[in-house]
């Protein structure tokens, strides 16, 4: 096959019939999430409350390293994957560097990110359970879309918190959802207890993930046959999210190269895990030395500058306790545009690996993460999700630094999609009138500060 192809798919029938668990392969399990109520390790049955079943069961198996993708879920898959492995020659001219850069592209999905990948399985497992509505939490709204598309598709009724600023900066990202027939609320909202509280104590606050955790989880609770869904941070939606990386070893496999850094933006670890893990897993079986880079929002840097503790998932306490390297889940982030990374905590098995230093973090501001999208859009003709914009500015970093070197070294990024709902942003970028936004030492103090108090 010709070195200059510049796309590879694979054959359907090569499509991942299993998602690859690395909680079997670990040498250091991920501590166990905590019962909030009783202070003891979290059991399946612990979540059923919450999550479909199965779900649950797939949150706390450290055993079995394939996990079986539903045939109707591998059905859904086929409308839209393989996703393209892209080698970037434009982005590598435009950098004049010797690096290869590789992109898996999972902007290709129905609605226009990797988010689908878990929202399918979710839907699934909820429908098999006889469940008739579903709830979940979004920032930017990519998770929402996915959610309420997936919700249509099994026959589901879907509700979903939005964060507030997300919801007034990306109207259209509300629009899709409700598009699909989910019911869609500003987060946080006067609908449930926890968003009362919220807005009682700041009534002119911006919203955020956790907070928006909250609202949904309250309502799964308290409405009946409903289940909550999770878009990351959770370990049975980073699973769901290796068909992406198992899918880029063949395509690199296909290209002839292996990768010597592997990329992934970074706000719960979902799609970070989906391309590094099954890459990971010659790291830790085979002793590869590949990097894995986590490329984190400026404005809130959980893993460069946060601490490792057992922490709330959410601002109201909902959660189970997670061991998780976190900025404290009454940690207010910054109103930037990647609303998909602008979450206090990551998730338990990314925290796990950052401890035992089989991956690294970079912190990006916001003025850069722009800077490099619109280098790639001008090279590879593909505007991406501000989130995405995070991994290209990693990416664009490491091929820098490949050019002061003279090394070849093999570059692969997750483009987790695109960015045309999002154009205010760069309007805004255009114009002028983005700002970075960088934390204190002592802001960060004092949110750790309140992790303390939790008994």
């Amino acid at each position: 096959m010709s070195n200059k192809q510049k796309r590879f798919f694979l054959p359907e029938n090569e499509i991942p019939t299993h998602w690859y668990n690395i909680q079997a392969d670990m040498k250091n399990k991920p501590m166990p999430p905590l019962n909030p109520a009783t202070r003891q390790s979290l059991k399946p049955e612990d979540l059923y409350p919450i999550f479909s079943k199965e779900a649950a069961r797939q949150e706390l198996n450290q055993t079995d390293t394939w996990i079986e993708i539903p045939e109707p879920v591998r059905e859904m898959y086929k409308y839209y994957r393989s996703t393209p492995l892209v080698r970037a020659y434009g982005l590598e001219k435009a950098l004049n560097t010797p690096a290869h850069i590789y992109f898996k592209n999972e902007s290709v999905s129905p609605i226009g990110s990797h988010k689908l990948n878990s929202a399918l399985a979710q839907a699934y497992y909820c429908k098999q359970e006889g469940v008739t509505n579903v709830t979940t939490e979004t920032g930017a709204g990519q998770w929402g879309a996915a959610l309420s598309y997936a919700a249509r598709v099994f026959g589901l009724e879907a509700a979903v918190y939005q964060v507030k600023i997300s919801y007034e900066q990306k109207p259209y990202r509300r629009s899709i959802m409700q598009t699909f027939g989910a019911q869609v609320t500003a987060s946080p909202s006067m609908s449930t207890r926890a968003g009362k509280d919220i807005l009682t104590q700041t009534p002119n606050h911006q919203g955020s993930l956790g907070t928006a955790i909250s609202e949904a989880i309250e309502l799964a609770r308290t409405t009946p046959n409903c289940k909550y869904t999770l878009g990351s941070v959770m370990s049975h939606v980073t699973l769901h999210q290796t068909v992406i990386g198992l899918e880029a070893e063949k395509q690199m496999e296909m290209a002839g190269e292996y990768p010597d850094v592997v990329i992934g933006c970074f706000g719960g670890g979902s799609n970070f895990g989906g391309i590094c893990f099954p890459f990971m897993r010659h790291t830790i079986l085979e002793g590869r030395q590949t990097r894995y880079v986590a490329a984190e929002p400026a404005s809130c840097p959980k893993l460069t500058r946060g601490q490792f503790t057992y922490d709330y998932a959410d601002e109201a306490g909902y959660t189970p306790l997670l061991p998780m390297f976190t900025l404290g889940h009454n940690f207010a982030p910054a109103n930037i545009h990647a609303g998909g990374l602008r979450y206090h905590g990551a998730g338990v098995i990314v925290s796990q690996l950052l401890k035992d230093h089989l991956m690294e973090a970079v912190d990006i501001k916001q003025l850069e993460s722009f800077d490099a999208g619109v280098l790639f859009a001008k090279a590879e003709g593909i505007i991406p999700a501000p989130e995405s914009c995070h991994a290209i500015a990693a990416a664009i970093q490491e091929a820098r630094k490949c050019i002061d070197t003279g090394e070849e070294k093999v570059i692969l990024f997750n483009l987790s999609g695109h960015g045309l709902i999002d154009m205010s942003a760069y309007d805004q970028y255009l114009s002028g009138n983005l700002t970075n936004y960088e934390l204190s030492d002592e802001v960060i103090q004092k949110n750790i500060d309140e992790i303390k108090k939790i008994p």
